[in-house]
């Protein structure tokens, strides 16, 4: 980082995350040198959240770019980086930061061979892919893994798109991962199907019905203490 801690950040991937961090790193003050997308609905993202950076093609934003980040499916992730180190696309000193949370920055290894600075950050939230997520990702925390000597700089940026950084270890992605799968997709079934039950007696709105006692649960079930490992 420069001593002004100013990047030229370029984002491979316009899903739901991809502009939101953007947007999120350019309201800190760095600038965004393009984003890279295939898509109608990614190109519409990018509009919404990021109307002043251009639409690049993948290399060409990786070379105008101090940090590049991967917003990219986490089964997609290997493939990329290891193929942008195979034609030498990397650039020594190049910030890397993928957003997967299955992996550390162990998957970035190609790119870190060509002499880039590996950085593994996942918001710990689910993303509609709109600006209300930018106020969403100040209440929440991210997960931060990352060599010793360059943690500072993830979490750094963690702290300039308003969240708080946790640090999970390399080798516990993979259960941090099963846990936000858990919690993410057992609350939404749950909530699906109470919607459909209450919607199925004749309730009007029933999302509105549930909505303060899903919140409320949630809220007890958080500040519960948790289980001992050996009740007595």
């Amino acid at each position: 980082m420069t001593a002004a801690g100013r990047l030229g950040v370029g984002i491979i991937g316009a899903g739901r995350v991809g502009p939101v961090l953007g947007a999120g790193l350019a309201a800190a003050g760095h600038a965004i040198t393009g984003i890279s997308t295939v898509s109608d609905a990614g190109r519409d993202r990018a509009q919404a959240l990021l109307p002043d950076a251009p639409i690049l093609e993948i290399p060409q934003l990786v070379e105008r770019s101090e940090l590049v980040l991967l917003a990219i499916p986490e089964g997609e992730l290997e493939a990329l980086v290891s193929g942008l180190a195979a034609t030498e696309t990397w650039m020594p000193g190049q910030l890397v930061m993928h957003t997967a949370p299955g992996f550390g920055y162990g998957v970035l290894g190609p790119a870190l061979s060509r002499g880039a600075i590996p950085l593994a950050v996942h918001p710990a939230m689910s993303f509609t892919g709109t600006s209300m997520d930018l106020v969403r990702l100040r209440e929440s925390f991210c997960a931060v893994t990352a060599p010793t000597p360059v943690l500072p700089i993830a979490q750094a940026l963690v702290v300039e798109l308003g969240a708080e950084p946790v640090i999970v270890a390399e080798a516990d992605r993979p259960a941090y991962a099963e846990a936000i799968t858990t919690a993410t997709s057992f609350s939404s079934e749950i909530v699906r199907q109470s919607i459909e039950l209450l919607g199925g007696i004749g309730l009007e709105h029933p999302g509105a019905v549930i909505a303060p006692l899903v919140r409320s649960a949630v809220e007890n079930a958080l500040q519960s203490p948790p289980p001992a490992a050996f009740p007595e």
